[in-house]
C-alpha cells in the first residue's frame, strides 16, 4: 500500500490514540448532520477544541471526508493527495480513489508533495469522527476558482451516489511581528482590533455565502490564510443545497493560557462554522 506519512512534527497534534480520544471525547456523543465545516488548523493546543467543533458537526453517515486544505496562491492547480491512505494515530484512513481519479482530470489537479499542516491537522478528527470513512485529500488555491471547484466535487460525489462531507481549512488574521501585520501595534488594542474588526469582518463575508466577498476580504484584510479551502467549502455547500454557514465559536491563540492577563505580540484567530 502506498500510505501518505506523517509530515508534521511531534507538537501540532498528538500522536498517541489514546490522548486524542480523551481530546475528543466531549464531542463524540453529538448528532452531526451538517454536509460541510469550516474549522481552524492550527496546533490543538491553540485551536484544537474550536475545530472538533466543526468536524463533529458533519454528517456522521459520510462514507468520504473531504478535507479542504489551502496555503496556496492563486495561480495553483488544485493539489491531491494520490497516495492509497493517510496515516493517522488512530490508524490508516482509505483515500477514496474513485472519487478522486475523475477530479484530478476534470479540475487539472496534480500531486500534493509538499508539508503543510492545513489537511495533517485536522486528519485524527475526522478519524475519530468517521472511523468507517474515506478520505478526500485536496488543497485549493484562493482565487475564485475553488468555489467551483467545491461545487464539482459535489457533483462528482453525486455522480457516484457517495455520501460526502467537507471539512474546509483556514485560520484568521496572523497578527503581529512574526507574521509581519501589525497596523495596530500591540496589546489591547491591537487584540481588539483583531477580534472586533478585522476578524468580524470576514466572519460576516463567511456568514452572508458570498465568494466574492470573501476573497476579497481575505486578500485586502490579510484576514484568511486559506481563503481558498473556503471558497471550497461554499462552493460545495451551494451545490448541495445546504443552507448558509454559521459561526459556531470564535477565539485567538492569545486566549491560550499564558500569564494572567499577558497578551502575546503574535497572535492568530481561528473560528468555526458549520453549513
Amino acid at each position: 500500500m502506498n500510505l501518505r506519512e506523517f509530515s508534521l512534527p511531534a507538537g501540532w497534534y498528538p500522536r498517541s490514540a489514546a490522548e486524542i480520544e480523551r481530546f475528543l471525547a466531549p464531542f463524540a456523543a453529538r448528532e452531526g448532520r451538517s454536509c460541510a465545516a469550516i474549522a481552524p488548523h492550527a496546533g490543538w493546543f491553540y485551536s484544537g477544541r474550536i475545530a472538533a467543533g466543526a468536524v463533529s458537526s458533519l454528517d456522521r453517515q459520510a462514507e468520504t471526508v473531504a478535507v479542504l486544505g489551502g496555503h496556496l496562491p492563486a495561480g495553483m492547480p488544485p493539489l491531491f493527495a494520490l497516495e492509497d491512505a493517510a496515516r493517522t494515530p488512530l490508524g490508516n484512513m482509505p483515500i477514496d480513489a474513485e472519487l478522486r481519479e475523475p477530479l484530478l482530470k476534470e479540475l487539472n489537479g496534480t500531486e500534493d508533495r509538499y508539508r503543510d499542516n492545513t489537511v495533517e491537522v485536522l486528519l485524527p478528527m475526522v478519524r475519530f469522527f468517521f472511523p468507517r470513512a474515506m478520505l478526500l485529500w485536496v488543497r485549493l488555491p484562493a482565487e475564485f476558482s475553488s468555489f467551483e471547484t467545491g461545487r464539482a466535487i459535489a457533483r462528482a460525489a453525486e455522480k457516484l451516489g457517495r455520501r460526502l462531507a467537507a471539512a474546509a481549512s483556514t485560520d484568521l488574521t496572523h497578527y503581529g511581528a512574526n507574521y509581519g501585520f501589525a497596523p495596530k501595534g500591540n496589546g489591547p488594542s491591537a487584540l481588539r482590533w483583531v477580534r472586533e474588526v478585522n476578524d468580524a469582518v470576514f466572519i460576516r463575508a463567511v456568514e452572508s455565502n458570498d465568494p466574492a466577498a470573501v476573497l476579497e476580504r481575505a486578500e485586502q484584510d490579510r484576514s484568511s490564510c486559506s481563503a481558498g479551502a473556503v471558497l471550497g467549502a461554499l462552493g460545495f455547500a451551494a451545490a448541495s443545497g445546504a443552507p448558509s454557514p454559521r459561526l459556531l465559536e470564535y477565539a485567538t491563540s492569545a486566549d491560550a493560557p499564558l500569564g494572567e492577563g499577558e497578551i502575546p505580540d503574535s497572535f492568530v484567530g481561528y473560528a468555526a462554522f458549520t453549513f
